[in-house]
């Protein structure tokens, strides 16, 4: 199996994580950019990289076969064309961007390039996910409970709403499309704010909501809702998705041990996943990208840019108090 040589773009927190996960599952970390040159210096060191401040000279200079986009969303949609372009496969950071427009311009240059695109709503790749499909093999969803709540690393964007979306789209989206793969497309929403801000201080102090709660009808007629909760550090984090369904009640355990559990036919379900959904998702891009076929990736830029009109259905919902039709 060829070596893949990999870009990172954006050296921020996140980008740690992926450098290490590139580098466990076999990939070579070649060059790092970010617009803070101590930032990406102090990430490409670690794995002897080359040290960029600009995506493009990245690109062109390094050559690589793929690159990790961890620059915020606003930005996504300048490095992911530029990089499409030269043929070069990328895997983008969650959420696929900012805007439709720029996450169809994205999904359009993927279409028209050779590249492999991989979005990284890792939780699509959940190993039990499979266990769970076959425990509701033939049954109808009725009811999933989504919740996503815990503290997370803060960054300037993330606080600004028209910079970042907030909670949920920094961090609701991930059970957005979450509850597009187990119950199918949705074409409603629904959502209110907490009033008390959990995790926002005087000195740290945006104009997002610490904890929301979306409510989102699916196609099918099934309903889903996600509890977003942003707490302090050091408090314990729940992350979890529960599945009522005609003939079974199962509990899907996220973050850490991703696991299933329940009873579905008068049947005791239990499975382990084997391996962190991070992992999978980031191995199955690479090869993905090794063997030049898009369709191998668990989110496509595609799927990537409908959960995110539903995610901007929920922020107008938020702001509006009106139930958004899709």
């Amino acid at each position: 199996m060829s070596t893949l040589r990999v870009g990172v773009v954006g050296a921020g927190w996140i980008a740690q994580d992926h450098i290490a996960a590139l580098t466990r599952l076999g990939a070579r970390v070649v060059a790092v950019c970010d617009v803070d040159v101590g930032r990406a210096t102090a990430a490409a060191e670690a794995v002897a990289a080359s040290v960029h401040t600009d995506a493009e000279e990245l690109l062109d200079r390094e050559r690589p076969a793929a690159v990790v986009v961890c620059t915020p969303p606003l930005t996504h949609r300048a490095v992911a064309t530029s990089a499409f372009e030269r043929g070069v496969h990328v895997y983008l950071e969650k959420p696929i961007a900012r805007t439709q427009e720029d996450a169809d311009a994205i999904d359009a240059a993927a279409e028209q390039s050779d590249a492999v695109c991989a979005v990284g709503y890792q939780w699509h790749g959940t190993q039990v996910l499979d266990d769970l499909r076959r425990a509701l093999d033939g049954q109808q969803i009725s009811l999933l409970v989504g919740r996503g709540i815990g503290p997370t690393a803060s960054r300037p964007w993330f606080l600004d709403r028209a910079q970042g979306g907030g909670n949920v789209l920094e961090r609701g989206s991930h059970h957005i499309d979450l509850a597009r793969t187990i119950a199918g497309d949705v074409v409603s929403v629904q959502a209110a704010a907490s009033d008390v801000l959990l995790a926002q201080t005087d000195g740290e102090r945006g104009d997002i909501e610490d904890v929301a709660t979306l409510l989102l009808r699916h196609e099918s007629g099934s309903l889903s809702t996600i509890a977003v909760g942003w707490t302090r550090p050091g408090l314990p984090g729940i992350y979890s998705v529960d599945v009522v369904a005609t003939e079974a009640t199962l509990r899907l355990t996220l973050d850490p041990e991703f696991t299933l559990d329940g009873v579905s036919r008068g049947a005791r379900v239990q499975a382990r996943s084997a391996e962190h959904p991070w992992d999978s998702t980031v191995g199955r891009f690479l090869e993905a990208a090794r063997a030049g076929d898009p369709s191998r990736v668990f989110c496509t830029p595609r799927d990537a840019a409908r959960t995110l009109v539903v995610a901007s259905a929920c922020e107008r919902a938020l702001a509006t108090g009106e139930t958004v039709r899709i």
